[in-house]
């Protein structure tokens, strides 16, 4: 080691001592550099002793891990890299082995360090060495938060048994026996199983007991939040320096969760040693205050000691007074001199190339499913299409340790036809809350109910510029609906219905046939600027079990209360049968200023006969709502139960429309190659072969070449049905000699047997009923196929003039 803290102090004092010594006899003050090297100068006999004590020295090297075995991963089908060293790679091993004994003999009070683990060959590999940076063609990979992310989605956390201790092998079990003796008859007394039951019982009780007293003990732990492990476990973290690609300051990401951290933070009580594929370093600063006093600069020999001498991060530039006091001389001096290569580079990575598929890529967690298990929680993760109702994660939070209560679950989907994104489900309350995204075709946003049967207590919220009717929220309960608007022409904002008993019990959706009779509705208005305050309803209530209408009008900005009128709507004939018209009595007004127009009985007449008709128009708005109500509860139980998922056009392989399309195109391809294929074989020409070359065809050589072409694609027929006959054959044979042998152990099989006899009669009968299909359409094509070759003969330009007597 070259520098090591623990002699860092006592050089600087010396030198301090020896430059005052020297600046009192008038002598020129060394460099630090030429006063280190001349202490670490030593004799042969000095070097002797201390390569025996360095060789005295046992370093501790962690056991293999078990994260692989010989029964998880075929060793043999991996490369020469991972089996064994090249020669750079063991002289790296023997550096790094020398440089552990200098460090464990210099510190033996640390941790040993971690330099070359066992591979899955079982072979030992430097650190360094097992990282190779591989540029991936997903962006996401691009930037550190999705990247940790998709990274932390293949890493699953497994708790050791001793979390000092990670060598820790497990007893291996003996596997079960396939064959077993079978147990004597239980000849036991009743009494006696009465009596070890309520034995049972008791012990039960007495386990439950236990168990709330631990669950109370454990709660007064995390109440207290003491760790007995604080400080000794030793955990992987990455970290990520500051300067390149414009981070700003250094930070740490945990693999297993893709959080980040910052250096400063508390959870972090120091660093035993750093690498990257380019060098190793190890911390020889003072973790006192965890990691917020540590310097990150690792071409800072005093505070990292590193491995090799080649790093890319350059040495610390020396002081303006150090520079000042370099000696000249000492450079021209050593012009002649070769300095010696001491460097030694980092050997390639062993690793393969990372090769990540796109089906990978969509995967992330292995074969597309992972659980994580907290305190009291769990969160499970799916790949995209791999749940056919869209699911790709749910969180359960538990009431108790052993998580077997459950209180409320989260479940998030994706590629949802009806865009259903998020579901909250209360088991305490029983509320379940459905979040959906842009695309509802009822513009739902969020559903919040406890049953899906109508005239209960639920909570509706919509996009409401995806509304025409600018409707936000909607909030139903047995007797009450709600609705709140915004954007409206009308400046409708808030419309509240009360609801009567029924007159009729019928089903309770039936809201179309037997709506339920409405007591009041309470409408409000936003303010419109184009008319007066005065004259502008800002409420308005219509009473129609005691038919009466009252106006609330907007306030004035001068004044400090507002307008009301009420209107009693009277039937329009009294007792004698009069009609009436409208009388003062009718219409009962407060007016901060009143005014001449509204005194009038012409003027109250024409605004409650205006009320009249807006009152049947909010009725029949609210009788529109409750349908409305009852057509997205159906949508949504139909959505439930199909959860169609959505699939884009560019996703060839789950597209089965865009699939089809795609293998109907390539058959017709590959039927036109074949008909220009067989336009292109000449069929006369084993036959024209056997006439001698240049001579001319006769009518009689014509004649007994196409009688011999016909007779040789006739045979060709022939014997293809004989072959497919024959493999019909065979196929029913072997199926009936099965069928025999399951009916001679039919009793003792087992009932995977049963399943593989299943399974085999299955495609045995796809087989023979394919190969019938295949005879019957030969038997169909051969005639029309002889047919159509013997008139391609008579129309063969070879042939033509020859054999125009026969046609």
């Amino acid at each position: 080691m070259e520098v090591l803290k623990e002699k860092v102090e006592e050089e600087e004092a010396a030198e301090r001592e020896e430059a005052a010594e020297r600046a009192e006899r008038g002598e020129k003050t060394k460099r630090p550099m030429e006063v280190r090297r001349e202490e670490t100068t030593m004799t042969q006999e000095m070097l002797r002793d201390l390569e025996r004590k360095l060789s005295e020295i046992e370093v501790s090297v962690p056991e293999k891990l078990l994260a692989f075995t010989k029964d998880t991963i075929d060793t043999s089908k991996l490369p020469l890299s991972y089996q064994s060293n090249t020669l750079k790679e063991e002289h790296l091993l023997q550096v790094a082995d020398n440089f552990s004994r200098q460090y464990s003999h210099l510190c033996p009070d640390r941790v040993p360090l971690f330099l070359h683990p066992l591979n899955e060959c079982e072979v030992p590999k430097f650190v360094s060495t097992t990282i190779r940076p591989t540029l991936m063609p997903y962006p996401e990979l691009y930037n550190w938060d999705t990247c940790a992310q998709f990274i932390s989605d293949f890493l699953s956390m497994v708790p050791l048994p001793d979390p000092l201790k990670p060598s820790v092998k497990e007893e291996e079990k003996a596997p079960p026996k396939k064959y077993a003796i079978k147990p004597p008859r239980d000849l036991t007394s009743r009494f006696e199983q009465e009596q070890e039951m309520k034995r049972q019982e008791a012990i039960k009780a007495e386990e439950e007991n236990r168990r709330k007293q631990e669950e109370a003990r454990l709660l007064e732990q995390e109440n207290a939040k003491t760790d007995p492990l604080h400080g000794l476990r030793v955990h992987s973290w990455v970290l990520v320096l500051s300067g390149k690609r414009e981070v700003p300051e250094s930070f740490f990401i945990d693999p297993f969760t893709a959080r980040s951290y910052s250096t400063q933070d508390d959870h972090f009580l120091g660093i035993e040693s750093l690498w990257n594929h380019k060098n190793y370093w190890v911390n020889m600063q003072d973790c006192w205050n965890c990691c917020k006093d540590l310097v990150f600069d690792l071409g800072d020999p005093v505070r990292w000691e590193y491995l090799l001498l080649g790093t890319d991060k350059p040495f610390l530039s020396l002081t303006e007074e150090e520079d000042e006091g370099m000696n000249d001389d000492d450079d021209v001096e050593n012009l002649g001199k070769e300095d010696e290569d001491k460097s030694f580079d980092m050997p390639p990575s062993w690793v393969e190339q990372i090769e990540i598929s796109p089906e990978a890529f969509e995967t992330r967690c292995p074969n597309g499913k992972k659980v994580i298990q907290y305190k009291r929680a769990k969160l499970e993760k799916w790949a995209p299409y791999l749940n056919n109702n869209g699911l790709v994660c749910r969180l359960t939070t538990y009431e108790d340790l052993e998580c077997t209560k459950t209180l409320e679950m989260k479940e998030w989907y994706q590629n949802r036809e009806d865009m259903l994104e998020l579901k909250h489900i209360n088991k305490i309350t029983g509320l379940n809350v459905d979040y959906f995204k842009p695309g509802h075709p009822q513009a739902l946003r969020v559903h919040s109910y406890k049953s899906m049967q109508p005239e209960m207590d639920r909570v509706m919220e919509f996009y409401e510029t995806a509304r025409v009717d600018g409707l936000i929220k909607r909030e139903e309960t047995p007797k009450t609906m709600t609705e709140h608007y915004q954007g409206r022409p009308d400046f409708l904002s808030y419309r509240h219905v009360n609801f009567g008993p029924r007159m009729k019990k019928l089903a309770l959706n039936s809201a179309e046939s037997n709506p339920r009779p409405m007591v009041k509705i309470t409408e409000r208005f936003f303010r419109n600027p184009a008319k007066p305050a005065d004259e502008d309803v800002a409420e308005r209530v219509f009473l129609i079990a005691e038919e009466r209408i009252q106006l609330r009008y907007h306030c004035r900005s001068d004044h400090i209360t507002a307008n009301k009128r009420e209107f009693l709507r009277r039937t329009e004939v009294d007792s004698k049968g009069n009609k009436i018209i409208m009388t003062p009595d009718m219409c009962i007004s407060f007016e901060v200023e009143p005014m001449e127009h509204t005194k009038k009985l012409l003027y109250q007449y024409e605004a409650m006969m205006k009320l009249k008709n807006e009152e049947k128009l909010s009725r029949h708005q609210a009788w529109e709502s409750e349908l409305e109500v009852l057509e997205i509860l159906k949508l949504r139980e139909e959505e439930e139960e199909a959860h169609t998922l959505t699939i884009s056009i560019y996703d060839t392989k789950r597209n089965e429309k865009c699939k089809e399309y795609r293998e109907a195109m390539e058959r017709v391809l590959h039927e036109e190659h074949l008909r220009q294929v067989e336009a292109q074989l000449d069929y006369l020409a084993p036959f024209l072969a056997q006439l001698p070359p240049g001579e001319k065809l006769t009518r009689w050589q014509a004649v007994r070449l196409k009688d011999e072409c016909l007779n040789d694609f006739k045979q060709r027929l022939i014997d293809k049905a004989n072959l497919i006959q024959a493999r019909f054959e065979k196929e029913t044979q072997e199926l009936q000699k099965k069928q025999q042998w399951y009916q001679e152990n039919q009793v003792t099989l087992t009932p995977e047997d049963e399943d593989l006899y299943l399974s085999y009669c299955s495609q045995a009968m796809f087989r023979i009923r394919i190969l019938e299909q295949r005879l019957s359409r030969h038997k169909e094509l051969a005639p029309l196929k002889y047919l159509a070759l013997e008139e391609k003969l008579y129309k063969d330009p070879r042939l033509v003039e020859l054999l125009k007597v026969f046609v």
